[in-house]
């Protein structure tokens, strides 16, 4: 079992068109932790300076060598402690056979599924993807190679299943699940939210998620080496930004049903066979965020469907399972929990989280409505797009 490297793939067709960046604009946070980790924090470059202090005959009892001899040494059981906890966590990898892996996604008609989609695709897998636009409203479908489109509600019970019937007919088991399907921002206040708008998020994003995993989890029991399910969350679904009730709402109950799945399988003794991975990120350059802008570029800079996609297929191709946050503020959500209330408070106010919404609601200028997406037709005038993650 080895991984197998991502295929570089156009994303002009999944992702918003967005002015070019200004050159300082790419230095976030991000960036110098990805340096530093490559660098000073990497155990590697530690035990080298260990190394060049003997190679220049630098006593055992000298400061420096004694310094540069624990701090190796510190980072190197760090980064052991990580391997055992991912272990203890998650178990060992499940076999992969990446010539009989089926994979299904939802929400793949754009953005981020439809990018999975084309990496699998090119390289040849049994590809089924699942969305309610018809072919022809696929932009960039005729680029698309290698994947079987089904047309399909995934907030419908009974579409999902007959779907499930049709594609273990045409291409086998399902063997990887990807939910991306999501509604779109309505970005009201919850004052302003209809009933219906309310309803229909969390049928998208969370009764759909639902819906597929008890459908396709069984099959990937019974396959001979187990299955992965991938489930697209947000961090959002435990910052609760202003003006996101519904899709807040929505994302930590999807979060909650993943790991709740996650301890199921834990307690029956099939985590081995079937891996869960949570993708929880930040903002996406993806439709679904065309009005949002991120308050900050340095701490939260807006990611590209394609280092996600990266992350995802990386982790499925090595069996592995676990949680993708991103981008790095992403996973210090939990410790943000933690803090002071006040704290809590200071922190929201000064990263301009709470209003970053109530901007993109006055400068947006008004769109005509569309069919969605990820949704059944619907004849509420106040329901927003949906669209994959």
């Amino acid at each position: 079992m080895s991984s197998s490297p991502v295929l570089q793939v156009s994303t002009t067709k999944t992702t918003s068109s967005v002015p070019e960046k200004k050159w300082y604009e790419h230095l976030t946070l991000d960036l110098f932790l990805a340096v530093l980790h490559r660098t000073f924090l990497h155990p590697w470059v530690a035990w080298i300076v260990v190394l060049s202090l003997r190679a220049q005959v630098t006593p055992y009892t000298d400061p420096a060598f004694i310094i540069a001899t624990a701090y190796a040494t510190l980072l190197t059981l760090y980064y052991a402690a990580g391997i055992v906890n991912q272990r203890i966590a998650y178990g060992l990898p499940r076999q992969v056979d990446l010539g009989e892996e089926v994979v299904v996604i939802t929400g793949g008609a754009s953005g981020l599924g439809l990018l999975i989609a084309q990496i699998y695709g090119m390289r040849g897998f049994n590809v089924a993807l699942l969305d309610i636009k018809e072919v022809g409203e696929i932009e960039g479908w005729d680029e698309l190679s290698g994947v079987e489109y089904y047309r399909c509600d995934v907030g419908n019970q009974k579409e999902v299943e007959a779907t499930a019937r049709r594609i273990e007919k045409d291409l086998g088991t399902p063997t990887v699940l990807i939910n991306c399907a999501a509604a779109g921002i309505n970005g009201q206040p919850i004052l302003s939210l209809s009933a219906n708008a309310f309803k229909k998020t969390i049928q998208t994003n969370l009764l759909a998620a639902f819906y597929t995993i008890q459908v396709f989890l069984p099959g990937m029991l019974k396959a001979e080496n187990g299955g992965t399910i991938v489930t697209v969350s947000s961090v959002l679904g435990q910052l609760s930004a202003a003006g996101l009730s519904d899709y807040s709402a929505s994302k930590a109950g999807l979060s909650a049903l993943h790991r709740t799945v996650e301890s199921e399988l834990r307690q029956s003794g099939d985590d081995a066979k079937v891996k869960m991975l949570l993708v929880e990120t930040g903002q996406m350059s993806t439709p679904l965020f065309d009005r949002i802008r991120t308050p900050s570029n340095f701490f939260a800079p807006v990611l590209e469907p394609v280092q996600v996609a990266q992350e995802i297929v990386s982790t499925i191709d090595n069996g592995r399972g676990g949680v993708i946050r991103l981008p790095a503020f992403a996973a210090l959500v939990n410790w943000y929990a933690v803090l002071p209330a006040g704290v809590q408070r200071i922190a929201r106010y000064l990263s301009g989280i709470d209003t970053a919404v109530a901007k993109a609601s006055v400068g947006a200028a008004p769109q005509e409505k569309s069919p969605s997406s990820s949704q059944s037709s619907s004849s509420e005038s106040d329901m927003e797009v949906v669209e994959a993650e």
